[in-house]
């Protein structure tokens, strides 16, 4: 990330002809809002100076508190390349959200990361980096642009072209990406027919979800020049593999080293890094609400698809919720595998670190690893090991929720219950829809 000042800004602006500039933020469910304005306001836009009415956005505040500024981070600035125009450029600004007395507001995502952050700080951790690896999948539109349900390819796990029906739209959206800034690691089709997965570099926590939030429109766009639509929805076709976003993790000291490396222990992790497990797996039921924060979220996190269902970790084992990869030394790191790709990453970031830190500070009995097929054993069997079972549905996710006070201080007061009641609503809606599964089974026999 680059150190940019208000005066370069201003300079590039006039020197790459920008004229037009989307101040973007994240509302509660994940979604990226903008307010936007032309370049004779940039200059306003930097000083904070802009407003927007935060009764109209899902979530926000009442009627009565409704004027917010956004104030954004200069270190976001980006021009919007595959945006170019003829009459100029488009650029844009992460911000965080304010209210009129010039203070963070609750109802922000990205700040309330902040506030959280800055007590990793206090516990001796200069940051937390993640590397996010989010998998989605490509769908074909029709001759309207309408959405269908036609899958890019029948291609499988890194298949290539012809199978690969995907891969020059991939190679576009990774090229274009490269070319505003990301470092890219690594593209390929994925398991699912039409499923496809861009890795990128680790960055520290913030950075790392504006990225993801910044990949996903670039994916969205590029996608769309290909006659594709792109989705992140985490199950969108029954029966195959959905689509996870697995988080790396990995604390670094106030030195800058690995917090989670020990080349002395057998396994080369640190304590600090098994207190960091335990905290996890303590709070995973409570904050799977966030991470899976969908209905659709809980058709992904089922036996036989490869997504973890069960409550553990291990270094090896892939039916475990978190796995240990292999490289150590600088990249000893835990990989949250539980994680979706409809998750609000801010949010998702907050109860991860909150409960990680938990762990830490609260110096939580140790949890084992577990090396057996969890997926192979029964319910019983898996009791005897101690390991429960992540929530069936959203219902489940929201009521384990509400019991988790570390949840309820990680999110704080506005966004905890702002998001409950958002869900709860999600979930009567979705008890009161007759689905395309009910007219097939039951509308000829009965």
């Amino acid at each position: 990330m680059r150190n940019y000042t208000k005066s370069e800004i201003l300079k590039i602006a006039k020197e790459e002809n920008v004229r037009y500039i989307r101040l973007m933020f994240t509302d509660i469910q994940g979604t990226i809002k903008s307010v936007e304005v032309p370049v004779g306001q940039l200059e306003n836009a930097l000083d904070g100076k802009i407003m927007f009415d935060g009764s109209s956005i899902e979530g926000f505040v009442r009627i009565m508190e409704a004027d917010m500024y956004l104030k954004p981070d200069f270190n976001t600035w980006l021009i919007f390349r595959w945006e170019e125009t003829s009459y100029g450029k488009v650029a844009r600004l992460i911000c965080d959200v304010y209210t009129p007395d010039g203070k963070p507001s609750a109802v922000d995502p990205r700040s309330n990361l902040k506030r959280v952050a800055a007590k990793m700080e206090k516990l001796g951790f200069s940051t937390l980096n993640i590397g996010f690896e989010p998998e989605f999948f490509l769908f074909k539109l029709d001759e309207k642009g309408n959405i269908t349900m036609d899958v890019t390819d029948n291609g499988g796990y890194f298949d290539l072209s012809p199978m690969d029906g995907a891969g020059d739209c991939r190679r576009d959206i990774v090229l274009e990406l490269e070319r505003i800034g990301f470092t890219m690691e690594a593209s390929h089709h994925e398991v699912a027919p039409g499923q496809n997965e861009i890795n990128f570099e680790f960055s520290n926590i913030v950075e790392a979800c504006d990225n993801v939030q910044t990949f996903k429109l670039v994916v969205k766009n590029i996608a769309r020049r290909h006659g594709l639509h792109a989705t992140f929805m985490p199950k969108p076709i029954a029966n195959i593999n959905g689509s996870g976003m697995h988080t790396n993790c990995s604390l670094s000291d106030m030195d800058g080293n690995n917090a989670f490396d020990d080349p002395t222990d057998p396994h080369g992790l640190s304590l600090i890094c098994r207190k960091w497990l335990t905290g996890i797996l303590t709070h995973a039921r409570s904050f799977c609400a966030i991470t899976n924060p969908t209905v659709n979220s809980y058709k992904r996190l089922v036996p036989g698809y490869e997504a973890p269902c069960y409550v553990s970790w291990s270094e090896h084992n892939r039916s475990v919720m978190v796995r240990i990869p292999a490289t150590r030394g600088k990249t000893t790191r835990t990989e949250i595998r539980s994680v979706d790709t409809a998750a609000n990453p801010y949010l998702a970031m907050v109860v991860i670190l909150a409960s990680g830190l938990d762990g830490i500070e609260r110096d939580l009995p140790l949890i084992d690893s577990i090396n057996a097929n969890l997926f192979a054993l029964t319910k019983v069997e898996r009791e005897a090991l101690g390991v429960k079972n992540l929530p069936d549905n959203l219902k489940e996710a929201i009521d384990v929720l509400k019991e988790d006070d570390l949840m309820k201080e990680a999110l704080g007061n506005h966004i905890y219950s702002k998001f409950i009641e958002l869900k709860t609503k999600e979930w009567e809606d979705f008890k009161t829809c007759v689905t395309e599964w009910e007219i097939k089974r039951y509308m000829k026999v009965i």
